[in-house]
């Protein structure tokens, strides 16, 4: 695997949001995820959630090397001057009791509020709330849970056999929510939702996971973000010391995604 560097920046930025990591879970890209961190340096870390798999490990306990080692490279960066910010999710929210405290230089926090460099406020949240089957029925929430475990249990097979034949990353889960409608509607759905929520809050945006689907688009006037996942589509969220934000893919075809600044956002308001 072959690292990238920015050429602007060689990997430095002023912050980094990654989300969905779900540690514990079979189907965690955890080793795309530790090269990222091992190639990028930041301010601000936000782990926005599902970070670790609490619900799969409620039933099995699963923990090789790797993902051990993605944990001690969030710590490291802790302790060496990068602030982290752990935002808990629905599949971790053991840790939103700890709303507040903070553990080996890792500030829990259930919401918190980034300013970007060029003033922007953005709201930091998993994103659990806007959805309505997780708000509404728990139940239906882990029987999802469950389908999309054995789905992703199958993309793992399937990309363990194109790298076999020299294919990269592919997300067998993430091509089916385009195929698909109520999957489309979903996310368009949650999407809204957000932005009703910016709105209310006066914000100039929100960043956020859950859905494991990245995106950047223009809200009301603001900027709706989300990380994405690392399971899936092994993508974080990163801001530039100018204020502008990028979406990264980070597994064997690493690019940038989507790019957003000021500019842009005024150009489309």
């Amino acid at each position: 695997m072959k690292s990238i560097q920015p050429a602007d920046t060689r990997g430095r930025y002023r912050a980094v949001w990654i989300s969905d990591v779900h540690l514990g879970f079979p189907g965690c890209s955890a080793e795309y995820l530790l090269d990222f961190l091992r190639s990028t340096q930041c301010e601000y870390l936000y782990l926005v959630g599902d970070i670790i798999d609490v619900w799969f490990m409620s039933k099995r306990v699963y923990w090789p090397q790797s993902h051990n080692n993605v944990i001690r490279s969030i710590l490291g960066k802790a302790k060496h001057g990068t602030q982290v910010v752990y935002v808990p999710g629905n599949h971790d929210e053991v840790f939103r009791d700890y709303d507040g405290m903070t553990f080996g230089n890792v500030l829990i926090k259930n919401k918190v509020v980034h300013m970007t460099a060029d003033g922007r406020r953005f709201l930091v949240t998993h994103g659990d709330e806007f959805d309505a089957v997780v708000r509404c029925s728990r139940t239906l929430a882990f029987l999802g849970s469950k389908l999309y475990d054995k789905l992703l249990r199958v993309n793992g097979l399937v990309n363990a056999l194109r790298r076999r034949f020299g294919f990269g990353h592919w997300s067998l889960a993430g091509f089916l929510k385009y195929k698909v409608k109520n999957a489309v509607r979903y996310i368009s759905d949650f999407e809204a939702a957000v932005a009703y929520e910016v709105a209310k809050r006066g914000l100039d945006g929100m960043i956020c996971g859950h859905i494991h689907h990245a995106e950047m688009a223009p809200i009301n006037g603001g900027l709706y973000c989300n990380t994405g996942d690392w399971v899936e589509s092994c993508t974080a969220l990163v801001e530039r010391y100018d204020g502008s934000m990028e979406l990264l893919h980070w597994s064997d075809d690493q690019r940038s995604v989507k790019q957003f600044s000021l500019d842009s956002l005024k150009a489309a308001a």
